[in-house]
């Protein structure tokens, strides 16, 4: 049978990687977008002619420059007739999230073409303070009979205030305390588990290796990766810097998608489609303190229930996959929660090589990873693959299933999650608390020189109530790296601070 001719197609995807050598021969985010965008149209094969067709730019948020209304500008540059310029918010979940949305529109019948795409140049930004370079960049907000921007996605802060007070800010001093609260969730010790999340970050560095968009295509071995050195400082205990994700990088990706009529009428070859089956986005409890362990994601394994479902498949069929891969952690809950196999070397969990190696841009990432599964999908037809996306500290994600061949259900199928993970139980929590106390995860900080510079630890009180507790003592973060303190019963006081017997 043919296909719903408001059926949602990805025709065309584009992706670039660049490396100046002097911050003065940098391209800015908007020029690298423009770039994507038109090899996107090219490797559609209808060229620049279907850009002419596009009638929504969607732009993922940009760290390293903001301009007030890129789509605007885009359209200005490309010629595109657009109906509306679309801002997606702040998060690695926004690439598949605006996928999920765009699908949905074009099946509903109001959208025909619509691009996705987003850059950035956080290389170029750092490299710039380092070597005294003013870039003056693309400033105009509004363009002439342009559409003003409109804003999707959920757009607000990751940490409480609470979690602030005890430096709980930034996603390395966040993750760590996930894979910590992971390693005594499996019952492995401190070194066991190092040993099984480089093997598994190698096995990301070998695809990165054959990637040629990837910022470091170099396969790594365990040993290295684990290894702490000059070259590999630890971050923040377990993570040396070959677990972290590497955001100075100058990168941009593009994807275009159209409807099945709007695809013929422009001149898109079939063997270009890849068809959108199933699409699920939704939230963990918003704040980590709220959240009932840290070692799941309900809103991950609600997801992956929706996407299966709706798409008539389980994680057996899926030939290629891309887990969101910001540190370990991220990839571990997710396999769990989807019934992936981790260590399986058959089949990768990434298509592109992580945050780590491939390049982690921004909140661009899984634009990449999208595009790069187009090209798998292309190259081995009538094969499933999924994606998904994760924004702030485990807690926005987006899911998608994608093959050349068209859904069994007919049409694209979307689900918002949210209503079955808010039902969930949340935990409690306390800022300041005086009184006994176990440890539940924790991770120490380190400055640059590789010294410890602070301790960072969850706790639950007797009634199960989280707590967060700080400590810079010499002693006690030597003692953290190397004995488990995951259970651990502690004394806390007003104010975070934390004593053991």
């Amino acid at each position: 049978m043919a296909p719903d001719p408001r059926l949602p197609v990805l025709v065309g995807v584009g992706q670039m990687t660049r490396r100046p050598e002097s911050a003065a021969d940098a391209t800015e985010p908007l020029a690298m977008m423009a770039e994507v965008a038109e090899a996107a149209a090219e490797d559609s094969g209808a060229g620049a002619a279907l850009l002419k067709r596009v009638q929504s730019a969607r732009v993922i948020d940009t760290l390293a420059w903001r301009y007030p209304n890129p789509g605007g500008l885009l359209a200005h540059r490309l010629g595109m007739p657009l109906r509306e310029s679309v801002k997606v918010a702040t998060g690695g979940n926004s690439p598949q999230m605006a996928v999920n949305a765009t699908a949905a529109a074009i099946q509903r019948g109001e959208l025909d073409v619509a691009l996705i795409v987003g850059a950035e140049a956080v290389y170029s930004r750092f490299l710039a303070r380092k070597q005294g370079v003013t870039q003056d960049w693309t400033h105009e907000s509004v363009v002439a009979d342009g559409p003003e921007p409109r804003s999707i996605g959920i757009d607000r802060p990751g940490t409480s205030d609470a979690e602030m007070a005890r430096s709980l800010v930034m996603p390395t001093q966040v993750y760590p305390i996930f894979e910590n609260a992971l390693r005594a969730h499996y019952g492995r010790s401190i070194e066991d588990h190092q040993i099984a999340i480089s093997e598994l970050w190698a096995r990301f560095s070998d695809v990165a290796a054959t990637n040629p968009y990837a910022w470091s295509p170099r396969a790594r071995t365990p040993d290295e990766i684990r290894t702490v050195g000059p070259d590999n400082r630890m971050i923040g205990f377990p993570y040396p810097k070959l677990m972290n994700a590497n955001i100075q990088t100058d990168q941009a990706a593009a994807l275009i998608l159209c409807s099945v009529d709007a695809a013929r009428a422009a001149g898109v070859a079939e063997d270009r489609w890849v068809f959108l089956h199933a699409g699920a986005d939704g939230h963990d409890h918003w704040f980590v303190s709220d959240r009932d362990d840290l070692h799941s994601s309900p809103a991950i394994r609600a997801c992956g229930r929706a996407v299966y479902e709706m798409a008539g498949v389980g994680p057996d069929d899926l030939a290629h996959v891309d887990l969101y891969s910001c540190f370990p952690c991220a990839v571990e809950v997710a396999a769990d929660e989807l019934g992936l196999p981790s260590a399986d070397a058959s089949r990768p969990l990434t298509v592109t090589g992580g945050l780590t190696f491939a390049g982690g841009p921004g909140n661009n990432y899984v634009t990449h990873s999208i595009a790069t599964m187009t090209g798998a999908l292309r190259a081995d037809p009538g094969s499933y693959g999924l994606c998904t996306a994760n924004g702030w500290y485990l807690t926005k994600h987006a899911a998608g299933v994608y093959s050349t061949e068209p859904p069994r259900s007919g049409r694209f199928c979307h689900r918002d999650v949210q209503d079955d993970v808010d039902a969930l139980p949340k935990r409690a929590s306390t800022l300041d608390y005086d009184g006994p106390a176990t440890v539940e995860s924790y991770t120490v900080m380190y400055e640059r020189d590789g010294s410890p510079a602070l301790a960072i630890m969850a706790c639950l009180t007797p009634d199960g109530v989280r707590t967060w507790a700080n400590s810079n003592d010499a002693g006690l973060m030597a003692a953290m790296t190397s004995e488990e303190f995951v259970g651990q019963a502690c004394t806390l006081a007003a104010g975070g601070a934390i004593g053991f017997t």
